[in-house]
């Protein structure tokens, strides 16, 4: 990720926004927590949150309605439409993340991630991104393998003291959480300055990967993976690059997609096969936009056209810094049996208001992606300080957390990206399908609808207008209604 541009994405929605925020008193920083789920009884949970703040994941009961309904505010249900199946919600989970919550006392963060990650009596959270190595949100630059030869390979401390002790608390919330991992570069001694002179590159920054070590670096996605698994962890899905055509993050590694089809085709790809690693390997992994670098746009598309590579990929990320979440659907039509993830996106000083950010990350990230075929949404980091880290110097030091923790390592400021997450991962849960709907629409009022493994529907809905709407959700069986305010998102789940 890198701030610029977040900048350029300020200045398109500054027109946008900027009335409303006057308008709207938007968030100081100081939203209390979700509140409690209530013992009341109904047909519907339905979880509300408001722009203004006055509901932050308020449970609402609600019952079906007893008469015909005859509202031509309708929205009917149609679960003989299916899409794609989801497979989760969540937030990555980076090294600062993890520092900060064992810096807290263990009763608050077993409180915090119950409440995050368990699926019954809490919000849910099903998917977690890491990264393989260091990242811009580290302790440190670092990667397995440092001393050049990959038999040299081993898991860090950064890792054995946070991450992993992180995650075994999670996993134990909820075994179920599936775990995607990305790495920001490749050790500094498989680096070249470029694929023609190819002279050694010794920087974090930048360089490329070179090819007569692609054997090696499959092996170390293998030895990662392995390793991982020795310690009582499953990595779900890998993405081989983060942001392969980011050259000036404080670690990274520049990757066109012939070097990503080239590598997976020839080592990574038949190192996961002849060793029996069914981890899912993903590509690209970074903007809607492809950077706006000529020779690199359609990415993945580029890559599934090669039928050696294309066998052992599962399908796509993208982060919403650039271009517009429309390219989802282009990518989809053209590789309809490959996957999509929304793998990244931040907050910051960049303009950040809590009623702002809760209405364009609902529309465009949430909502908006999963409406354009993406299986999972997951935001960046989970928990930064107060200082906005730990951070390495050269990436991104302005950025917030989902949750933002004080110096006390007990007070927190849980922002929009965390509530946006609670309310798909709520009422949606892995293997849900989404499915087709008919009926009332109008500008500013977006909505998606899913099918869950137990038979219950969800519903997410935001109105992103200046009034309440009143809508009714039928399942062809039952329907009820609710005045949905202003400004606001609403998670429904229901029975049939």
């Amino acid at each position: 990720m890198r701030v610029d541009y977040r900048n350029k994405l300020l200045s398109a929605l500054t027109g946008i926004f900027i009335a409303g925020f006057s308008l709207l008193g938007c968030g100081n920083g100081s939203a209390p927590a979700p509140e409690p789920p209530g013992s009341e009884t109904s047909d519907v949970d339905l979880y509300v949150t408001t722009a203004d703040q006055s509901h932050l994941f308020k449970k609402i009961p609600l019952s079906f309605s007893k008469k015909d309904n005859m509202s031509p505010y309708t929205i009917q249900l149609n679960p003989s439409e299916v899409f794609q199946e989801m497979d989760g919600f969540g937030a990555a989970m980076t090294g600062s993340s993890c520092f900060n919550l064992l810096k807290m006392r263990a009763d608050d963060r077993a409180k915090l991630l119950k409440e995050t990650f368990d699926p019954k009596d809490g919000m849910g959270y099903s998917y977690i991104r890491i990264s393989i190595g260091a990242s811009d949100f580290s302790l440190s630059e670092y990667t397995y393998c440092d001393t050049p030869g990959i038999e040299n390979f081993a898991l860090q401390s950064e890792d054995k003291n946070y991450v992993i002790p992180i995650l075994k608390e999670i996993l134990a919330i909820n075994p179920n959480v599936k775990i995607m991992a990305s790495p920001w570069t490749c050790p500094k001694w498989m680096k070249v300055n470029n694929l023609t002179e190819k002279k050694p590159f010794d920087s974090w920054t930048s360089g490329q990967l070179n090819p007569d070590y692609y054997q090696d670096y499959a092996m170390y996605f293998v030895k990662y993976i392995q390793a991982m698994k020795a310690e009582g962890i499953n990595i779900s899905s890998i993405t081989v690059q983060n942001e392969p055509l980011n050259r000036g993050n404080s670690v990274s590694l520049y990757m066109t997609w012939q070097e990503q089809r080239d590598f997976i085709k020839t080592a990574l790809g038949p190192a996961f096969r002849n060793t029996g690693i069914n981890t899912k390997i993903i590509v690209f992994d970074h903007n809607f936009n492809y950077d706006n670098v000529a020779d690199q746009m359609d990415y993945p598309i580029n890559i599934y056209k090669d039928a050696d590579a294309a066998q052992y990929i599962d399908g796509a990320g993208f982060h919403a810094y650039g271009g517009d979440k429309s390219e989802l659907l282009d990518v989809h039509n053209a590789n309809p049996e490959k996957n999509l993830y929304f793998t990244e996106m931040s907050i910051g000083e960049w303009g950040y208001s809590f009623a702002g950010d809760l209405m364009w990350n609902m529309a465009e990230v949430c909502i908006g992606t999963i409406n354009n075929w993406t299986k999972a949404v997951i935001v960046w980091n989970f928990m930064l300080d107060k200082n906005h880290g730990p951070n390495r110097p050269g990436g991104c030091t302005t950025c917030y957390g989902a949750i933002d923790i004080n110096s006390d390592y007990k007070t927190m400021t849980k922002n929009s990206h965390y509530y946006t997450i609670s309310h798909l991962a709520k009422v949606i849960k892995p293997g849900a399908k989404r499915i087709g709907t008919t009926g009332y629409k109008a500008n500013g009022l977006y909505y998606s609808a899913f099918l869950n493994p137990d038979g219950s529907y969800a519903v997410i809905m935001q109105n992103d207008t200046n009034n309440p709407v009143s809508i009714t959700l039928s399942d062809g069986e039952n329907s009820f209604a609710y005045s949905l305010p202003a400004k606001a998102v609403a998670s429904y789940k229901w029975k049939k």
